[in-house]
């Protein structure tokens, strides 16, 4: 089945120069290894694809079921300089958490 990744975790986002962070908890210990299936590099970029001119990076947490991505190039270089509305990334978060990911029918 497939559910949004608001069902599986909590998510912060900021920023540091052109870069924004974005971490996402698990909100279960149970679903961490469904993040670290479900929520790769790959598919972040592609979900943030035209918003973002970067790479993205990735950065596993076990010990706080959590995961952490760099999303480089993302707020139009930063939030001094940036035209963007959102500049810091403080939405991105949000963003991300409407990524649909596929899990188990027995998750919930």
């Amino acid at each position: 089945m497939r559910v949004r990744l608001l069902e599986l975790a909590h998510a912060r986002s900021g920023d540091k120069g052109d870069t924004a962070n974005v971490g996402v908890i698990a909100r279960r210990p149970a679903y961490y290894p469904l993040l670290v299936r479900e929520v790769t590099s790959e598919r972040v970029a592609a979900h943030f694809s035209g918003m973002i001119t970067g790479r993205v990076e990735r950065f596993e947490l076990p010990n706080l079921n959590a995961l952490n991505f760099l999303l480089h190039g993302a707020l139009g270089g930063g939030g001094t300089v940036s035209l963007k509305t959102d500049a810091q990334g403080k939405t991105l978060s949000t963003a991300l958490l409407r990524l649909e990911v596929e899990v188990p029918d027995d998750t919930f």
